[in-house]
């Protein structure tokens, strides 16, 4: 094993902050990001999967809402400012890498059913839910939209629809990439994917809170 002196090892620190300090000191002073519609420009958009998420939430036994998350989101938007009705919209929800803060519910979600019975809820081999797009219709203040589409999730398709607020587009200084990001929201009821276990004490009804970024291709 090798030793390092004393003064190496404060000497080592002090030097990777150093090397570390121009480029925090190159970082901007103010958010690249902006909710101003002008800095949004037409063209094809990926997800950025690293910065997108959805928080789900259920009602637990009439007590209170149970929180978990989906995150590394993928998909693909098509956007045009100039008529956002043209919108398409393609997001796929890696459902096997589920999270919540109970270990024990988190194997649950992915659990096989018992003598090769159907499980509970996702099981071990969790296939990705999809939504795609139809109908984007935008909103009268011009910073909101309501999207409809198909879910597909454990292996049914549904009608979906949530509502879209546009958040901030500007360039990621980080990559240079041009992003725009959205707050949606939707409610979907979990039975109508057959995934209805234990309701109504654990409620049908689940709320979806989304974040999502995009960055331009």
């Amino acid at each position: 094993m090798i030793r390092f002196p004393r003064a190496a090892k404060i000497a080592l620190p002090l030097a990777l902050v150093a090397f570390a300090a121009p480029s925090l000191s190159q970082m901007p002073s103010t958010p690249p990001g902006a909710p101003d519609k002008s800095r949004v420009t037409a063209g094809n958009y990926t997800v950025d999967g690293t910065h997108s998420m959805i928080a789900w939430r259920v009602n637990h036994l009439g007590f209170n809402d149970y929180f978990g998350l989906f995150g590394e989101l993928g998909g693909s938007m098509t956007f045009d400012p100039a008529n956002v009705a043209a919108t398409k919209l393609t997001a796929t929800i890696p459902v096997s890498k589920v999270v919540t803060v109970n270990q024990a519910l988190t194997g649950h979600l992915l659990k096989p059913g018992a003598d090769g019975a159907k499980p509970d809820f996702f099981g071990p081999n969790a296939a990705d839910a999809v939504f795609t797009s139809t109908k984007v219709i935008p909103g009268a203040d011009g910073m909101s939209a309501t999207v409809e589409g198909n879910l597909t999730l454990n292996g049914v398709t549904k009608p979906a629809t949530f509502t879209a607020q546009f958040v901030g587009a500007g360039v990621n200084f980080f990559n240079k990439a041009q992003t725009i990001g959205f707050h949606g929201q939707s409610t979907i009821k979990r039975s109508e994917f057959g995934l209805g276990v234990f309701a109504p004490l654990v409620a049908d009804e689940v709320k979806l809170d989304i974040t999502i970024d995009f960055e331009k291709k």
